[in-house]
């Protein structure tokens, strides 16, 4: 079985939806078995329509300050995005359910909507309820088009099918009670050869409150689903060709990285390549499942990026480049370090309690400095840390992380990537234990040209 998630690109329009149902089709067909005539998948996970969920959490937000027209006019304005986008749908019989649908959902959400900003107060869980929207509505309209075009089809609400923890807004998944809700919620379909379709991003928790997996969590959906079914291999279906060895706004010639490890993916999605959700590759990894990163917009010209436990070994010591922008650098200095146990606890101590994850990490004898991309938390992270050290900060730096396998067996590496860097100043430079990346510290201004030479080194027409 082959779980198949579309990103909200791949939902956007008729366009993109028909594309959708052709690569569905084919799936399909494929998954016919030839000698028993048996059907076993796609299973198909949708995100939200293009750009659709920033527009609910706005209008979420708008509700908690008040704003009862600001909150009606995005509304209103999703409400008609999703019956054009319903519209295609050019089966009689079936148009008038998925409207009915829409407009029940969105008469509810300005009721809500309404309340909440007669209390000015939106808390996480209406947030993720509100956010929710998105998947819920373009999970029941993509499946209502791919019945149109004569595919067996059902949908699942995934409020019923993913069970979660009680966290709003980044809840984990509960693997075992997942595994067994989507056992009752999908079997059924698939034992009458019916194509399960669900939305991505949404949970709920054992006594049904709408829950979401964090930002991006559609992918991370979809391999759940395939870790609970023991999928064949978890297709994430998107804009791009593939794995790319650099950011194509950053850097012109990029190419396809036509095939990574688990270890190497996960270093270049933390480190800020956008193809695929870090979290993703969690649940892939635990049960070996292969990840396949495709194009929507050409199936058929291009062979994607496959993830797998182990990759073929490669000339090239480097896999790929990825970048961070929007970085801000930490220095935590103290003479109490010399000699002292429990220092560096208390520091990292004091970035959990205010949940603030750290990315990069260097030591002296009396110094600690840390990078961090969510600085919504640094002041009162400051003003913890001034009771026991002197605590500055630095923005507008940015991460530059070399990825892959080879660079483990490449002596010189380091060399040729500080070559390629010039006379940029590099705040920090550190190295992972695993040794698959080493990351470069440096101000965002600089971070464009750097990635150009670094890029140009490796993987230029000289390289």
């Amino acid at each position: 079985m082959v779980v198949m998630k579309f990103g909200g690109t791949s939902v956007a329009d008729r366009a993109a939806i028909e594309r959708l149902i052709a690569i569905v089709r084919a799936a399909r067909q494929a998954a016919i078995q030839p000698e028993s005539g048996d059907l076993r998948g796609p299973v198909v996970v949708v995100s939200a329509l293009g750009g659709a969920t920033d527009l609910f959490l706005k209008a979420a937000t708008s509700a908690g300050a008040g704003d009862v027209e600001g909150t009606l006019d995005a509304l209103r304005a999703l409400r008609a995005r999703h019956l054009e986008v319903a519209g295609m749908i050019d089966a009689p019989g079936d148009r008038p359910a998925v409207v009915q649908f829409i407009n029940d959902e969105f008469d509810e959400l300005e009721r809500v909507t309404g309340a909440l900003a007669v209390l000015h107060e939106v808390t996480p869980r209406w947030m993720d309820a509100i956010a929710a929207t998105g998947e819920i509505l373009s999970s029941r309209i993509v499946t209502e088009a791919i019945a149109a075009h004569g595919i067996a089809a059902g949908w699942v609400d995934a409020r019923r099918a993913v069970v979660t923890g009680p966290e709003h807004m980044a809840a984990p998944p509960l693997m075992t009670e997942t595994a067994a809700a989507l056992a009752a919620e999908m079997g059924p379909l698939v034992a009458n050869r019916r194509v399960p379709v669900m939305g991505g991003f949404v949970g709920a928790t054992p006594d049904g409150v709408t829950t979401t997996l964090g930002r991006g969590g559609s992918d991370y959906s979809a391999a759940i689903v395939g870790a609970c079914l023991g999928a064949s291999e978890i297709q994430i279906w998107t804009d791009v060709d593939g794995m790319l060895t650099a950011d194509p706004r950053l850097v012109p010639d990029v190419q396809v990285v036509p095939h990574l490890s688990f270890e190497e993916a996960s270093e270049l999605a933390y480190f800020g390549a956008k193809v695929l959700h870090p979290a993703t590759i969690q649940p892939a990894v635990a049960e070996n499942i292969p990840v396949r990163i495709l194009n929507s917009r050409h199936p058929h010209d291009a062979k994607g990026t496959l993830i797998t436990r182990d990759r073929p070994p490669s000339d090239q010591p480097l896999t790929a480049v990825a970048s961070k922008r929007h970085v801000t650098v930490v220095d935590i200095r103290s003479t109490r370090m010399l000699m002292a146990h429990g220092f560096l606890a208390r520091i990292f101590a004091t970035f959990e309690r205010h949940r603030t994850s750290v990315d990069v990490v260097t030591t002296s004898e009396v110094s600690v400095s840390v990078t961090i991309d969510d600085a919504r938390r640094l002041p009162e992270i400051v003003e913890s840390l001034q009771e026991v050290a002197e605590v500055t900060r630095e923005d507008d730096m940015a991460i530059l992380c070399a990825v892959g396998e080879g660079l483990q067996q490449d002596a010189a590496f380091v060399g040729r990537l500080l070559e390629a860097a010039g006379d940029v100043p590099i705040r920090m430079l550190s190295q992972a234990a695993s040794r698959r990346n080493i990351t470069l510290v440096i101000r965002e201004a600089d971070l464009a040209s750097t990635l150009a030479r670094v890029h140009d080194q490796f993987f230029g027409v000289h390289a």
